[in-house]
């Protein structure tokens, strides 16, 4: 299969795939490979059927592990090897709609609190206060971090898209203070100089954390920039604002924290003060736009009691 692999990930390559699509894709193929015995391109659809369909219901794999196999099922068929493809054949399964596991404020402080270690801390701190992704925190380099305009330059992230994010003022003392005891080289986090830190070595300072704070939830690093969104929605901060720092493409995806945000008697009074300060749909334009002033200082003010969370042992 060495041949039609190569010519696969060339095939991705040129269509802009990132490495991790391109990994996962791969992976796919090796493995039905090796469950027949035989390359890919001479298995019948009748027999990927039967793979896919033993698959999900005896190893209960996911739909989302599914639809990566249809995919990269897609791009060998249609794009390599250049045949007929029917949809019908080889259908997606519906997506699953799951809500995110949510840290409370008060959680959120308990895991920073508890972990000791400078750079720790301030891999926890900066993703909380910025919303960040686990390969956006970890690809950070110095220069990213703008001090002066308080901003935090996310480049080439998910669908390739650069951004700017918030940057706490206490997020920024963690860091200066950071700096200054172990001098990074070219990355903002590095296990070694000039190499930046791995994704499981995040995803084990925030499972030690979260263990050492006593929490049960089934919490990841990713529940961090969940819980950023969530909290900033429930200080009252527009869903298109909370887009923008989050780098979603559609406010869609943005809107499903709505179904996790804690409500209460006092914020449901008030809720209407919020939409006519900040109308849905309506984002940052201007520095003379009305409605942009007030979202500007209203967002701010959400940070700020977020950074706090973040802050509370500094």
């Amino acid at each position: 299969m060495s041949t039609l692999r190569n010519n696969m990930i060339q095939q991705m390559e040129l269509k802009g795939f990132s490495p991790l699509t391109i990994k996962v894709y791969i992976f796919h193929l090796l493995q039905l490979s090796k469950h027949f015995n035989t390359s890919p391109d001479l298995l019948s659809v009748e027999q990927i059927r039967t793979y896919l369909h033993q698959t999900v219901a005896e190893k209960k794999c996911s739909r989302s592990w599914m639809n990566q196999m249809v995919s990269a099922l897609k791009i060998l068929y249609c794009d390599v090897l250049r045949r007929q493809w029917d949809p019908l054949d080889l259908p997606r399964a519906p997506r699953e709609k799951k809500l995110p596991v949510i840290l409370s404020r008060d959680e959120v402080s308990r895991i920073i609190q508890v972990t000791e270690n400078i750079k720790h801390r301030a891999v926890l701190m900066l993703t909380y206060s910025a919303g960040l992704r686990l390969h956006e925190v970890k690809s950070l380099k110095l220069s990213d971090i703008d001090s002066a305009r308080m901003m935090v330059r996310v480049v080439q992230s998910k669908g390739d898209k650069d951004r700017y994010t918030i940057l706490s003022p206490l997020a920024l003392k963690m860091l200066r203070e950071y700096w200054n005891r172990y001098r990074p080289g070219v990355w903002l986090f590095e296990t070694r100089p000039g190499k930046a830190m791995a994704d499981r070595t995040a995803q084990l300072i925030f499972k030690h954390s979260l263990q050492k704070a006593g929490i049960k939830k089934a919490a990841s690093f990713h529940t961090l920039r969940h819980s950023f969104a969530t909290h900033l929605m429930e200080q009252g901060v527009s869903l298109p604002i909370i887009q923008q720092l989050l780098g979603h493409s559609s406010l869609k995806t943005t809107s499903g924290y709505l179904h996790v945000q804690q409500y209460s008697v006092d914020a449901v009074k008030v809720r209407p003060l919020l939409f006519r300060f900040n109308p849905v749909g309506h984002g940052i334009c201007s520095s003379s736009c009305s409605h942009c002033r007030r979202s500007v200082l209203f967002i701010w003010r959400a940070v700020q009691a977020c950074a706090q969370i973040a802050g509370a042992t500094t």
